[in-house]
């Protein structure tokens, strides 16, 4: 019990592991071990040491026994913005798998631009590995943090030219069933709404939607520019919209969720059509807000649950085998479909 335990008098010194030790009778190795995520130890002693520590009030200097082992467990997690929904979920996702593997998160926020920056002072906080969401950073840097032993992975976006891993969506594939899906639903003029030109995420969708439209020998009817912004997204949708019937499409494959919410916003309370009596709309992502009666949108599904276990996966494999090469994952897209859109018949 903690009251046959002696409490240590009042000191500004650090209390160390080598006084839990003794106080609990265990070797200080012990008390290392009680302190290791991951570390086997046997119940009797981790009581021991954790009732000895709570007396003396002993934290571990996480810094200090990351100068000594080489391993900080830290992971940081870049990200350019957190509007769309598919991005905080994903990242709940993936800091809950490090953290069930005894790594830490550091959140970090970038701007447009600024990413090989933000990495530069990521990599003072010596941490073990690096995953960009939303955000990319030069092949130069990537190659520089491979060259020191650092993984990169880039989740749901990829730059060809980089050593950074990745893990995707299968985009294209995506793309060429919501195409596939329309044109057999019987519309004739289907729009893209396009999320960020320089994205691998837009590229790749918008080149499995031509794909899907051409192998029923159509083209696109139109395209605007989103920008994967709300704002964007509902000024594309007035630039498709206002028009005159015949002259206007009929239906829309807008790049992400995030932004068809905005597009059907416009479309019914701006421009009093119906959907999809006057317009089919579909997305990517499959967001929870997707499911919502006020949105019902047909929409391709990333798993989240899927990309944060195989990030994990190669981030951690890398670190503890210290063997930074590139990986691409690729995983399966599906489509969900609702009542946003005509169904084929």
């Amino acid at each position: 019990m903690h009251d046959t335990i002696p409490k240590r008098p009042g000191t500004r010194s650090p209390v160390t592991s080598g006084e839990v030790a003794r106080l609990a009778r265990v070797s200080q190795s012990a008390v290392s071990r009680v302190f290791t995520p991951g570390a086997s130890v046997s119940p009797a002693t981790r009581e021991k040491v954790m009732q000895a520590a709570t007396v003396l009030g002993y934290r571990p200097n996480a810094l200090a026994r990351a100068m000594i082992s080489g391993r900080s467990r830290l992971i940081a997690l870049l990200v350019a913005y957190l509007d769309n929904q598919f991005y905080p979920i994903v990242l709940e996702q993936l800091s809950r798998q490090l953290q069930g593997r005894g790594y830490q998160v550091l959140l970090f926020m970038t701007e447009p631009g600024d990413q090989d920056e933000v990495v530069r002072r990521i990599l003072q906080y010596q941490v073990d590995g690096i995953v960009m969401a939303s955000a990319t950073l030069s092949s130069d840097l990537a190659r520089e943090c491979a060259q020191t032993g650092i993984p990169v992975v880039t989740l749901n976006r990829y730059v060809a030219t980089s050593p950074a891993s990745s893990v995707t969506s299968d985009n294209i594939e995506g793309g060429r069933l919501l195409a596939d899906f329309l044109v057999r639903g019987g519309h004739e003029r289907i729009a893209f709404i396009a999320g960020a030109e320089d994205s691998s995420t837009n590229r790749d969708r918008e080149a499995g939607f031509y794909r899907g439209l051409a192998e029923h020998g159509v083209t696109a009817f139109d395209r605007a520019l989103g920008n994967y912004t709300f704002e964007g997204a509902a000024e594309a949708a007035r630039l498709l919209m206002k028009r005159k019937p015949a002259k206007r499409p009929d239906a829309i494959f807008v790049a992400n969720d995030h932004m068809a919410f905005a597009v059907m916003d416009v479309i019914r309370t701006e421009l009093g059509l119906s959907i999809p009596g006057d317009v089919s709309i579909v997305g990517f992502d499959d967001v929870p807000e997707a499911a919502w009666k006020a949105y019902d949108l047909t929409s391709v599904t990333q798993s989240s649950q899927a990309m944060a276990e195989t990030t994990a996966e190669i981030l951690i494999e890398q670190i503890e085998t210290s063997g930074v090469r590139k990986r691409a994952a690729v995983l399966p897209a599906k489509l969900v479909v609702r009542g946003s859109a005509k169904v084929p018949l």
